[in-house]
């Protein structure tokens, strides 16, 4: 039987990727998404999307959800003890491996190393090492949908936020640009894809600048988006894109 785990969940396409391939090998099954949200926004940290299509999100998967709340531009000691309750709590539950998306910053592996040891926790990279510009096609052709979400302008123009992750926005990006925003060039939301149940249709909102990053609000489709409050996080150490 494959041994339960959890995973570190952004909802972005490297999560999806890393979760079709611990399906794929067959030795872990997620049972539980764990997933930073800033509290006076009720969004995902760094990628600005609202909570209720994360949850829409975890449904369409068919795993559970658990939401670490942590309080707007918190700091990294904070968000290190919000995270460190919930291993806890993964822990006591008999978990003893979490999962994430990153593919090669060696320090940013380090460091959820380090944070898991610290409460018996082991770490799982079920893509690490694997070329990016190889990932992102696999991603496409695959038959995943997903949209830029948020963008870093110290890394991309703002027109790249709000568009389609599709061949023509990896034949866009400018030289040096990771095709999978590994450095944080840019963050995705996924809709839709062979490991989803159903689709989450959404709407494309408004576009709006903070903080050196810029974002497209999202939601469900039907709905009439009011606009984005992003939450942000002073570090990359949440979930990865």
């Amino acid at each position: 039987m494959p041994e339960p785990i959890a995973m570190c969940f952004s909802g972005g396409k490297d999560s999806c990727l890393a979760l079709q391939e611990l399906q794929r090998e067959g030795t872990y099954r997620v049972e539980t998404f764990i997933t930073t949200v800033t509290d006076a926004y009720d969004r995902v940290s760094m990628h600005g999307v609202r909570r209720s299509l994360l949850r829409d999100q975890a449904a369409a998967l068919g795993i559970g959800l658990a939401e670490v709340v942590v309080p707007p531009r918190s700091s990294n000691e904070v968000y290190e003890r919000a995270m460190g309750r919930e291993f806890d709590r993964q822990y006591a539950a008999g978990i003893r491996r979490v999962a994430f998306g990153d593919i090669f910053l060696e320090d940013l592996r380090e460091y959820r190393e380090r944070q898991l040891a610290e409460r018996g926790l082991e770490a799982v990279f079920p893509i690490w090492g694997q070329p990016t510009d190889r990932l992102a096609r696999s991603f496409i052709r695959g038959g995943f949908e997903a949209v830029t979400v948020c963008v870093s302008l110290s890394m991309l123009d703002a027109s790249f936020v709000g568009r389609d992750f599709d061949e023509a926005f990896l034949a866009d990006l400018p030289p040096g640009a990771d095709p999978c925003g590994e450095n944080g060039e840019f963050h995705t939301f996924v809709s839709a894809g062979p490991i989803f149940s159903r689709p989450v249709p959404v709407a494309r909102g408004e576009i709006v600048e903070r903080d050196g990053f810029v974002f497209c609000d999202l939601a469900a489709r039907g709905q009439n988006p009011p606009g984005i409050r992003p939450a942000m996080h002073p570090r990359r150490t949440a979930a990865p894109t």
